[in-house]
Protein backbone atom coordinates (compact mmCIF):
# COMPACT_ATOMS: atom_id res chain seq x y z
CA UNK A 1 0.00 0.00 0.00
CA UNK A 2 1.03 3.42 -0.72
CA UNK A 3 0.00 6.68 -2.02
CA UNK A 4 -0.22 5.55 -5.69
CA UNK A 5 -3.16 3.59 -4.85
CA UNK A 6 -5.40 6.72 -3.00
CA UNK A 7 -4.00 8.61 -5.72
CA UNK A 8 -5.21 6.47 -8.45
CA UNK A 9 -9.22 6.97 -6.96
CA UNK A 10 -8.55 10.84 -7.26
CA UNK A 11 -9.74 12.65 -10.57
CA UNK A 12 -8.03 15.88 -11.01
CA UNK A 13 -10.80 17.27 -13.09
CA UNK A 14 -13.57 16.27 -10.84
CA UNK A 15 -11.26 17.49 -7.61
CA UNK A 16 -11.14 21.15 -9.77
CA UNK A 17 -14.42 21.36 -10.78
CA UNK A 18 -15.52 20.86 -6.95
CA UNK A 19 -13.16 23.05 -5.72
CA UNK A 20 -14.63 25.73 -8.27
CA UNK A 21 -18.21 24.58 -7.38
CA UNK A 22 -17.54 25.61 -3.53
CA UNK A 23 -19.96 28.53 -2.32
CA UNK A 24 -19.92 31.05 0.78
CA UNK A 25 -22.07 28.58 2.44
CA UNK A 26 -19.69 25.70 2.51
CA UNK A 27 -16.96 28.28 3.27
CA UNK A 28 -18.62 29.24 6.31
CA UNK A 29 -20.06 25.67 7.14
CA UNK A 30 -15.46 25.05 7.45
CA UNK A 31 -14.91 27.85 9.07
CA UNK A 32 -17.62 26.64 11.77
CA UNK A 33 -16.16 23.63 12.47
CA UNK A 34 -13.30 22.85 14.73
CA UNK A 35 -12.45 19.42 12.68
CA UNK A 36 -12.26 19.76 9.19
CA UNK A 37 -11.81 16.97 6.51
CA UNK A 38 -10.98 17.21 2.75
CA UNK A 39 -13.67 18.63 1.82
CA UNK A 40 -13.85 21.78 4.02
CA UNK A 41 -9.95 22.15 2.51
CA UNK A 42 -11.74 22.36 -1.14
CA UNK A 43 -13.81 25.46 0.28
CA UNK A 44 -10.86 26.83 2.27
CA UNK A 45 -8.88 27.06 -0.97
CA UNK A 46 -11.93 27.70 -3.53
CA UNK A 47 -12.28 31.50 -5.31
CA UNK A 48 -15.50 31.94 -2.79
CA UNK A 49 -13.31 31.89 0.29
CA UNK A 50 -11.50 35.42 -0.64
CA UNK A 51 -13.77 37.24 1.11
CA UNK A 52 -13.82 35.66 4.22
CA UNK A 53 -9.26 35.97 4.24
CA UNK A 54 -9.92 38.07 7.81
CA UNK A 55 -11.76 35.40 9.33
CA UNK A 56 -9.77 32.60 7.91
CA UNK A 57 -6.36 34.51 9.17
CA UNK A 58 -8.21 35.28 12.70
CA UNK A 59 -8.42 31.35 12.79
CA UNK A 60 -5.26 30.26 11.50
CA UNK A 61 -3.29 33.04 13.93
CA UNK A 62 -5.25 31.73 17.04
CA UNK A 63 -4.76 27.90 15.68
CA UNK A 64 -1.26 28.37 15.33
CA UNK A 65 -0.37 30.03 18.47
CA UNK A 66 -1.76 27.23 20.64
CA UNK A 67 -0.23 24.91 18.94
CA UNK A 68 3.48 26.23 18.60
CA UNK A 69 3.18 29.55 20.31
CA UNK A 70 5.39 32.18 19.78
CA UNK A 71 8.30 30.32 18.04
CA UNK A 72 9.47 30.48 14.90
CA UNK A 73 12.27 28.62 13.48
CA UNK A 74 14.81 29.15 11.73
CA UNK A 75 17.03 27.31 9.02
CA UNK A 76 19.21 27.61 6.26
CA UNK A 77 19.97 25.83 2.60
CA UNK A 78 23.33 24.55 2.51
CA UNK A 79 24.06 23.96 -1.38
CA UNK A 80 26.35 21.02 -1.90
CA UNK A 81 26.07 20.70 -6.03
CA UNK A 82 24.64 21.91 -8.67
CA UNK A 83 24.98 18.91 -10.86
CA UNK A 84 22.12 17.22 -12.66
CA UNK A 85 20.90 14.47 -14.61
CA UNK A 86 17.34 15.77 -14.79
CA UNK A 87 16.31 17.92 -17.58
CA UNK A 88 13.31 19.85 -15.92
CA UNK A 89 12.18 22.70 -17.42
CA UNK A 90 11.89 25.33 -14.39
CA UNK A 91 14.86 24.59 -12.48
CA UNK A 92 18.34 26.50 -13.10
CA UNK A 93 20.26 22.90 -12.54
CA UNK A 94 18.65 21.65 -15.34
CA UNK A 95 21.23 19.67 -17.57
CA UNK A 96 20.46 21.17 -20.44
CA UNK A 97 21.34 24.52 -18.96
CA UNK A 98 25.19 26.35 -19.66
CA UNK A 99 25.90 26.75 -15.64
CA UNK A 100 29.18 25.80 -14.60
CA UNK A 101 29.08 22.70 -12.30
CA UNK A 102 30.38 22.35 -9.13
CA UNK A 103 30.62 19.81 -6.07
CA UNK A 104 31.66 20.80 -2.36
CA UNK A 105 34.50 19.04 -1.53
CA UNK A 106 35.46 18.43 2.10
CA UNK A 107 37.30 21.40 2.94
CA UNK A 108 35.21 23.61 0.59
CA UNK A 109 31.90 22.22 3.00
CA UNK A 110 34.15 22.94 5.87
CA UNK A 111 34.61 26.86 4.97
CA UNK A 112 30.32 26.90 4.43
CA UNK A 113 29.89 24.90 7.97
CA UNK A 114 32.33 27.94 9.18
CA UNK A 115 30.34 30.92 7.66
CA UNK A 116 26.84 29.24 8.52
CA UNK A 117 27.97 28.86 12.63
CA UNK A 118 28.47 32.48 12.22
CA UNK A 119 25.08 32.89 11.50
CA UNK A 120 23.66 30.96 14.51
CA UNK A 121 22.13 27.90 12.69
CA UNK A 122 21.85 25.16 13.62
CA UNK A 123 19.15 23.22 11.55
CA UNK A 124 20.44 22.95 8.21
CA UNK A 125 19.19 21.45 4.67
CA UNK A 126 21.45 20.33 2.48
CA UNK A 127 20.67 20.61 -1.41
CA UNK A 128 22.11 18.65 -4.73
CA UNK A 129 20.96 18.26 -8.06
CA UNK A 130 19.58 15.13 -9.01
CA UNK A 131 22.65 12.83 -9.87
CA UNK A 132 23.03 9.55 -8.33
CA UNK A 133 26.22 8.74 -9.38
CA UNK A 134 28.36 11.83 -8.60
CA UNK A 135 25.99 13.14 -5.94
CA UNK A 136 24.80 10.07 -4.46
CA UNK A 137 24.67 7.63 -1.71
CA UNK A 138 28.87 7.48 -2.09
CA UNK A 139 29.05 11.06 -1.54
CA UNK A 140 26.47 11.49 1.38
CA UNK A 141 27.80 8.37 3.06
CA UNK A 142 31.30 11.31 3.13
CA UNK A 143 29.77 13.90 3.90
CA UNK A 144 26.63 13.34 6.35
CA UNK A 145 29.02 12.84 9.18
CA UNK A 146 31.28 15.15 8.79
CA UNK A 147 28.02 18.30 8.51
CA UNK A 148 26.24 16.56 11.38
CA UNK A 149 28.88 16.46 13.93
CA UNK A 150 28.02 20.50 13.81
CA UNK A 151 24.32 20.65 13.55
CA UNK A 152 21.63 19.92 16.06
CA UNK A 153 19.34 19.18 13.07
CA UNK A 154 19.60 17.78 9.30
CA UNK A 155 17.47 17.66 6.22
CA UNK A 156 18.08 16.88 3.10
CA UNK A 157 16.47 17.90 -0.51
CA UNK A 158 18.09 15.51 -3.01
CA UNK A 159 16.93 12.65 -5.65
CA UNK A 160 14.53 10.08 -4.41
CA UNK A 161 15.97 7.29 -2.60
CA UNK A 162 15.00 3.84 -1.70
CA UNK A 163 13.75 2.84 1.84
CA UNK A 164 17.33 0.78 2.57
CA UNK A 165 19.58 4.15 1.58
CA UNK A 166 16.73 6.17 4.49
CA UNK A 167 17.34 3.94 6.36
CA UNK A 168 21.32 4.03 6.15
CA UNK A 169 21.20 7.97 6.35
CA UNK A 170 19.45 7.83 9.64
CA UNK A 171 22.31 6.53 11.28
CA UNK A 172 24.77 8.86 10.05
CA UNK A 173 22.53 11.91 11.64
CA UNK A 174 19.70 12.47 8.85
CA UNK A 175 16.63 14.10 10.64
CA UNK A 176 14.32 15.19 8.00
CA UNK A 177 14.22 14.85 4.25
CA UNK A 178 12.26 17.30 1.86
CA UNK A 179 10.92 15.57 -1.56
CA UNK A 180 8.05 17.85 -3.15
CA UNK A 181 6.01 16.65 -6.10
CA UNK A 182 6.53 19.57 -8.20
CA UNK A 183 2.62 18.95 -10.02
CA UNK A 184 0.68 16.01 -9.27
CA UNK A 185 -1.03 16.15 -12.57
CA UNK A 186 0.43 13.72 -14.62
CA UNK A 187 0.64 14.77 -17.69
CA UNK A 188 1.88 18.21 -16.65
CA UNK A 189 4.74 16.81 -15.00
CA UNK A 190 5.43 14.67 -17.95
CA UNK A 191 5.79 18.09 -19.79
CA UNK A 192 8.22 19.67 -17.32
CA UNK A 193 10.59 16.60 -16.46
CA UNK A 194 12.47 15.77 -20.10
CA UNK A 195 15.16 13.45 -19.10
CA UNK A 196 16.43 11.58 -16.17
CA UNK A 197 15.25 9.49 -13.34
CA UNK A 198 13.00 12.42 -12.29
CA UNK A 199 10.52 11.43 -15.17
CA UNK A 200 9.32 8.58 -12.81
CA UNK A 201 6.09 10.33 -11.69
CA UNK A 202 4.88 7.71 -9.43
CA UNK A 203 8.60 6.98 -7.75
CA UNK A 204 8.65 9.90 -6.66
CA UNK A 205 4.98 9.98 -5.51
CA UNK A 206 6.00 6.98 -3.31
CA UNK A 207 8.94 8.81 -1.52
CA UNK A 208 7.60 9.66 1.42
CA UNK A 209 5.87 6.29 2.15
CA UNK A 210 9.39 4.92 1.94
CA UNK A 211 11.15 8.48 4.00
CA UNK A 212 8.04 7.05 6.99
CA UNK A 213 8.86 3.16 6.38
CA UNK A 214 12.84 3.97 7.03
CA UNK A 215 12.06 6.09 10.42
CA UNK A 216 12.81 9.33 9.39
CA UNK A 217 11.81 12.15 11.42
CA UNK A 218 10.38 14.54 9.43
CA UNK A 219 8.78 14.40 5.71
CA UNK A 220 8.56 17.65 3.60
CA UNK A 221 5.85 18.01 0.98
CA UNK A 222 4.40 20.30 -1.28
CA UNK A 223 3.65 21.82 -5.01
CA UNK A 224 5.88 23.99 -7.07
CA UNK A 225 2.86 26.26 -7.54
CA UNK A 226 2.61 27.69 -10.85
CA UNK A 227 3.40 24.62 -12.78
CA UNK A 228 -0.85 23.31 -12.73
CA UNK A 229 -3.88 25.04 -11.05
CA UNK A 230 -2.50 25.87 -7.84
CA UNK A 231 -5.65 24.96 -6.11
CA UNK A 232 -5.74 21.39 -7.28
CA UNK A 233 -2.55 20.81 -6.69
CA UNK A 234 -2.54 22.36 -3.49
CA UNK A 235 -5.43 19.96 -2.78
CA UNK A 236 -3.37 17.07 -3.39
CA UNK A 237 -1.01 17.60 -1.23
CA UNK A 238 -3.49 18.08 1.64
CA UNK A 239 -5.01 14.57 0.44
CA UNK A 240 -1.45 13.16 0.62
CA UNK A 241 -0.80 14.44 3.80
CA UNK A 242 -3.79 13.32 5.47
CA UNK A 243 -2.88 10.19 3.74
CA UNK A 244 0.60 9.82 5.48
CA UNK A 245 -0.87 11.31 8.98
CA UNK A 246 -3.20 8.30 8.89
CA UNK A 247 -0.49 5.57 7.68
CA UNK A 248 2.35 6.81 9.42
CA UNK A 249 1.11 8.63 12.53
CA UNK A 250 4.50 8.87 14.28
CA UNK A 251 6.11 10.54 11.73
CA UNK A 252 6.17 14.69 11.37
CA UNK A 253 5.18 16.18 8.62
CA UNK A 254 5.77 19.73 6.97
CA UNK A 255 4.29 21.67 4.21
CA UNK A 256 6.27 24.35 2.05
CA UNK A 257 4.55 26.57 -0.90
CA UNK A 258 7.11 27.84 -3.54
CA UNK A 259 6.02 29.83 -6.12
CA UNK A 260 7.88 29.63 -9.31
CA UNK A 261 11.23 32.11 -9.21
CA UNK A 262 13.11 33.47 -11.94
CA UNK A 263 16.29 30.98 -13.12
CA UNK A 264 18.52 29.91 -15.95
CA UNK A 265 15.71 28.77 -19.02
CA UNK A 266 12.74 31.27 -16.97
CA UNK A 267 9.35 29.36 -17.46
CA UNK A 268 6.65 31.66 -17.41
CA UNK A 269 3.88 29.63 -14.46
CA UNK A 270 0.78 28.49 -15.94
CA UNK A 271 -1.20 28.72 -13.27
CA UNK A 272 -0.47 32.51 -11.31
CA UNK A 273 -1.12 33.07 -7.37
CA UNK A 274 -1.16 36.48 -5.96
CA UNK A 275 -0.08 37.27 -2.69
CA UNK A 276 -3.57 37.20 -1.53
CA UNK A 277 -4.26 33.60 -2.79
CA UNK A 278 -1.07 32.23 -0.78
CA UNK A 279 -2.09 34.13 2.33
CA UNK A 280 -5.35 32.12 1.77
CA UNK A 281 -3.87 28.95 1.19
CA UNK A 282 -1.56 28.94 4.19
CA UNK A 283 -4.47 29.78 6.31
CA UNK A 284 -6.54 27.03 4.58
CA UNK A 285 -3.49 24.49 5.23
CA UNK A 286 -3.71 25.99 9.03
CA UNK A 287 -7.16 25.50 9.97
CA UNK A 288 -6.95 21.89 8.08
CA UNK A 289 -4.20 20.97 9.93
CA UNK A 290 -3.26 22.40 13.28
CA UNK A 291 -0.44 20.16 13.80
CA UNK A 292 1.40 20.65 10.61
CA UNK A 293 4.63 22.80 10.03
CA UNK A 294 4.22 24.95 7.26
CA UNK A 295 7.56 26.60 5.76
CA UNK A 296 8.08 29.84 4.06
CA UNK A 297 11.09 30.41 2.29
CA UNK A 298 12.95 33.38 0.79
CA UNK A 299 11.87 33.00 -2.56
CA UNK A 300 9.11 35.26 -1.27
CA UNK A 301 9.74 39.08 -0.73
CA UNK A 302 10.72 40.54 2.47
CA UNK A 303 7.82 42.25 3.25
CA UNK A 304 5.04 38.97 2.62
CA UNK A 305 7.53 36.97 5.01
CA UNK A 306 7.04 39.69 7.60
CA UNK A 307 3.17 40.35 7.31
CA UNK A 308 2.43 36.47 6.70
CA UNK A 309 4.51 35.50 9.38
CA UNK A 310 1.94 35.18 12.33
CA UNK A 311 -0.94 33.64 10.25
CA UNK A 312 0.34 30.13 10.26
CA UNK A 313 4.05 29.94 9.28
CA UNK A 314 6.09 27.62 11.83
CA UNK A 315 9.76 27.69 9.87
CA UNK A 316 11.58 30.17 7.59
CA UNK A 317 14.91 30.09 5.78
CA UNK A 318 16.91 33.03 6.27
CA UNK A 319 19.93 34.65 4.15
CA UNK A 320 19.79 31.77 1.97
CA UNK A 321 22.22 31.25 -0.77
CA UNK A 322 21.24 28.62 -3.89
CA UNK A 323 24.27 28.08 -5.44
CA UNK A 324 27.47 25.61 -3.83
CA UNK A 325 29.76 27.78 -1.79
CA UNK A 326 27.55 30.51 -1.39
CA UNK A 327 27.94 31.63 2.04
CA UNK A 328 32.01 31.06 2.04
CA UNK A 329 32.25 32.45 -1.89
CA UNK A 330 29.40 34.70 -3.26
CA UNK A 331 29.20 33.46 -6.68
CA UNK A 332 25.81 34.29 -8.28
CA UNK A 333 26.47 32.27 -11.91
CA UNK A 334 25.90 28.57 -10.28
CA UNK A 335 22.28 29.85 -8.44
CA UNK A 336 19.52 27.12 -8.59
CA UNK A 337 16.75 30.16 -8.62
CA UNK A 338 16.89 33.77 -7.67
CA UNK A 339 15.92 34.81 -4.09
CA UNK A 340 14.03 37.30 -3.33
CA UNK A 341 14.62 37.62 0.39
CA UNK A 342 18.22 39.16 0.76
CA UNK A 343 18.57 40.18 4.52
CA UNK A 344 20.89 38.89 6.45
CA UNK A 345 20.17 35.76 9.40
CA UNK A 346 20.85 38.71 11.82
CA UNK A 347 18.35 41.20 9.85
CA UNK A 348 15.29 38.50 10.06
CA UNK A 349 16.14 37.59 13.40
CA UNK A 350 15.51 41.04 14.71
CA UNK A 351 12.01 41.19 12.52
CA UNK A 352 11.22 38.00 14.25
CA UNK A 353 11.40 39.07 17.55
CA UNK A 354 9.90 42.74 16.80
CA UNK A 355 6.89 41.23 16.17
CA UNK A 356 6.64 39.30 19.70
CA UNK A 357 8.10 35.97 18.72
CA UNK A 358 11.34 34.23 19.82
CA UNK A 359 13.45 32.89 17.01
CA UNK A 360 14.86 29.14 17.48
CA UNK A 361 18.01 28.28 15.77
CA UNK A 362 17.71 24.74 15.65
CA UNK A 363 14.50 22.29 15.19
CA UNK A 364 12.03 23.70 17.76
CA UNK A 365 10.83 19.83 18.37
CA UNK A 366 14.21 19.38 19.62
CA UNK A 367 14.66 21.86 21.74
CA UNK A 368 11.17 21.16 23.34
CA UNK A 369 11.09 17.89 23.31
CA UNK A 370 14.05 17.34 25.38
Amino acid sequence: MSFVERFNELDWHDVSMSINAKTARDVERALSKTKRDLEDFKALISPAAEAYLEQMAQQSLALTRKRFGNTMSLYIPLYLSNLCANACTYCGFSMENRIKRRTLSEQEIDAEIRAIKQMKFDSVLLVTGEHETKVGMNYFRKVLPQIKQHFNYLAMEVQPLEEEDYAELKTLGLDAVMVYQETYHPSTYAEHHLRGNKMNFEFRLETPDRLARAGIDKIGIGALIGLEDWRTDCFYAAAHLDYLEKAYWKTRYSISFPRLRPCAGALQPKSVMTDKQLVQLICAYRLFNPEVELSLSTRESPEFRDNVLPLGITSMSAASKTQPGGYANDDVELEQFEISDERSAESVEAMIRARGFDPVWRDWHSVYSG
